[in-house]
């Protein structure tokens, strides 16, 4: 390194040591970030990029090794300790207080006052303008954020972390939830900030965006560093050898034959409550899902993607229309309960949030959606439980102590697999995946998109929503995509493309 690069270097930690109940986290671990930088930081889960980032911001303390801040040592024993050597964090977990405002949750605990003692709303819920404007994001500052879907709750926490005005950002999967469009919006202000001279440490499982925004690229395995390198230098084949050791997998060749039509979907529309009155947000959206097809749905956020997975499976917040067929028969889908009757499963974005319960063990909650079948005049049998979550544990390849483990301490792509396997657990006819390998790491979205193909061979017909481009392509046979709650168009796997499918999301124009 030359004196400018050392003279440039805002971070660096040395020898970095961490262990938890004997286990060692990080092993003498080496890590430096210039200014001006975008260092992206990878690994499987468990490789100690997380443990590395809350030592440096200030939630957890090292067993060992140093930290230098423009070359002088520091003692960062809090998050105040960081935040005052101008560190900040974008957590992958949302920390958000859903009843308050976008405003108030950008500056909580830091509120402008008024003679020293009054909230001063306006004054705050300008400052909020002004950054969301910076970010290019069109929400409204006095918006309650339980009302914002999961993408632009994201949003909003990175919108919080620049208003420390930190001179090194730490972003831990902050594409987890957005749409292609609001991913190049925020690498837009990602490389505006490193052109402030701002350094970036960020972590992300999406090898694709890695290439193109990062300058280096550091690779963790089992708590020890692999290597640092320009990105330049590197290739997908190579990063991914040095997490995981294994290749990229390989797209499968397009089925000779496809299986009868399972679900037939004719002019589906759903109309949800707003301020005035019924708005409409899906307008006649044909498809068809054949047995062992994996039909991909793309789109932008908003477009109306999760909102058809959430009307066939009985589960949308508003009013249903058009006619769905299942095996031939015309069906009314309700409720979750009527479409789990017909054979019909759903796997949610959120798996923390809204498919797991995150106390129980692997065995309750593969057990919980069989349970009328599992339960004896309405008694549970946890033999009959058991025998259930043993059978998921073993076909998944779930990765544990037991199915009385905690679901809470499994790594994000177990966690997924139970979620998956619980609804494999009862038998479906139609899978609903939702952002399926979403804030996974890359060896365990082998593992789903493996797991998928398997399923898909066996006969069950899959629809997915993916944000993730790549992922679609490698997975889908065919790709319906959408906007504006409506449908663009649909590809054959001959005709996809990220261009082919990124212009039928382009947004539409108003309707006259």
């Amino acid at each position: 390194m030359t004196s400018r690069e050392q003279s440039a270097t805002l971070l660096r930690a040395l020898r970095i040591t961490k262990r938890f109940a004997g286990v060692t986290a990080l092993d003498q671990v080496d890590f430096d970030l210039r200014a001006g930088e975008i260092h992206a930081l990878m690994g499987e889960n468990g490789a100690g990029k997380s443990t590395l980032m809350k030592i440096l911001s200030g939630v957890q303390p090292a067993d060992a090794g140093d930290i230098l801040i423009d070359g002088t040592p520091v003692a960062i024993g809090s998050v105040r300790d960081a935040e005052r050597a101008g560190i900040a964090i974008i957590h992958q977990e949302l920390n958000l207080v859903p009843e308050l405002s976008v405003a108030a949750n950008i500056f909580l605990g830091r509120e402008p006052l008024r003679a020293g003692l009054l909230l001063d709303r306006r004054a705050m819920s300008a400052a909020a303008r002004t950054l969301l404007a910076r970010l290019g994001i069109d929400l409204d500052p006095d918006a309650r954020v339980a009302g914002l879907r999961m993408g632009e709750q994201q949003l909003v926490e990175i919108a919080k972390a620049l208003s420390l005005e930190a001179r090194i950002l730490i972003m831990d999967e902050p594409t987890s939830a957005l749409s292609p469009a609001e991913c190049e919006r925020l690498f837009r202000i990602v490389r505006q900030l490193a052109a402030e001279g701002v350094g970036i440490v960020y972590i992300s499982h999406r090898i694709e965006e890695v290439m193109d925004l990062a300058h280096r690229v550091t690779v963790l395995r089992d708590g020890r560093h692999v290597l640092t390198a320009p990105i330049a230098e590197m290739s997908r084949d190579r990063l991914i050898s040095a997490m995981v050791g294994r290749d990229t997998a390989a797209r499968p060749p397009e089925a000779a034959t496809k299986g009868p039509v399972v679900l037939s979907v004719r002019n589906l529309g759903l109309e949800v409550p707003g301020r005035r009155g019924w708005r409409r947000i899906l307008h006649g959206v044909d498809l068809d899902l054949h047995a062992g097809e994996v039909l991909g749905i793309g789109g932008l956020l908003g477009s109306g993607r999760t909102e058809i997975l959430e009307t066939l499976f009985g589960a949308s917040p508003g009013r249903a229309s058009g006619r769905i067929h299942l095996d031939g028969r015309p069906v009314e889908i309700p409720s979750p309960r009527a479409a789990r009757r017909l054979g019909i499963a759903l796997v949610t974005e959120d798996r923390k949030g809204e498919g797991l319960l995150l106390d129980s063990s692997i065995r309750e909650n593969v057990a919980l959606p069989s349970l009328p079948c599992i339960s004896r005049f309405g008694i549970r049998r946890p033999a009959g439980e058991a025998a259930v979550a043993i059978d998921t544990v073993r076909r998944l390849g779930v990765r544990c102590s037991g199915i009385e483990q905690p679901t809470a301490t499994l790594s994000g792509g177990n966690q997924q697999k139970v979620v998956i396997g619980k609804w494999l657990a009862t038998a479906p006819r139609v899978l609903l995946l939702d952002e399926p390998t979403r804030g996974i790491d890359v060896g365990a979205k082998q593992e789903i998109y493996a797991l998928i193909r398997a399923l898909a061979a066996e006969g069950l017909a899959i629809l997915m929503v993916s944000s993730e481009l790549p992922e679609l392509l490698l997975l889908a046979d065919r790709i319906l995509v959408m906007a504006q709650g409506r449908k663009t168009g649909e590809l054959t796997r001959a005709e996809a493309s990220e261009e082919a499918i990124m212009h039928l999301a382009a947004p539409l124009r108003a309707a006259s």
